[in-house]
């Protein structure tokens, strides 16, 4: 069968990211390639619609970026910057910036590269290290903060595909 007809985690490893953390580096690779195929010819008017009230397809994609950004700079034990708190604040576009659909992917896109570059520079011999989220200092552990990354991003992409749906049944683009 055709390698790029394959899931991202049956294609193997991806190279020198440590086995460990091969299930959140093909995880989020998944979500990367699932938000563009799953977003081909989406209409950018549509971007910010709330079918029934869920979540814009817009905010879905920003929240990606932001929620793995936030989640990994969490992993290597930092405190988040007023730029990542004012990135999360922005998440739902509450200034109507006019944002087209490729600019929200090339970002999604990017911050994965970032996050698989961070993991093949991620050592394993600390994964079970405490690491405090958020202002709270919520206890959790280095693995526990990337593999979260990695679900809430398949997450994101589940409910991004039903509101897609929802919104080409009902617009019948």
């Amino acid at each position: 069968m055709e390698k790029s007809k394959l899931e991202v985690w049956q294609r193997g490893p991806i190279e020198n990211v440590p086995a460990l953390l091969q299930p959140v580096a093909h995880a989020l690779l998944q979500a990367k390639e699932d938000a563009k195929k799953y977003t081909d010819n989406f209409p950018d008017e549509l971007l910010w619609e709330k079918p029934f009230g869920v979540a814009a397809v817009g905010f879905h994609l920003n929240h990606l970026s932001g929620v793995i950004d936030r989640l990994f700079a969490y992993a290597d034990d930092k405190k988040l910057t007023e730029a990542q708190m004012s990135f999360l604040k922005a998440e739902e576009n509450p200034e109507n910036l006019s944002l087209k659909l490729t600019d929200l992917l090339e970002a999604f896109e990017h911050k994965v590269q970032e996050a698989v570059e961070f993991l093949k520079e991620t050592s394993t011999d600390d994964l079970t290290e405490f690491r405090g989220l958020g202002r709270a200092q919520l206890p959790t552990t280095k693995l526990g903060l990337l593999f979260h990354a990695a679900e809430h991003s398949q997450r994101h992409i589940g409910q991004l595909l039903v509101t897609i749906r929802v919104l080409k049944e009902s617009q019948r683009w």
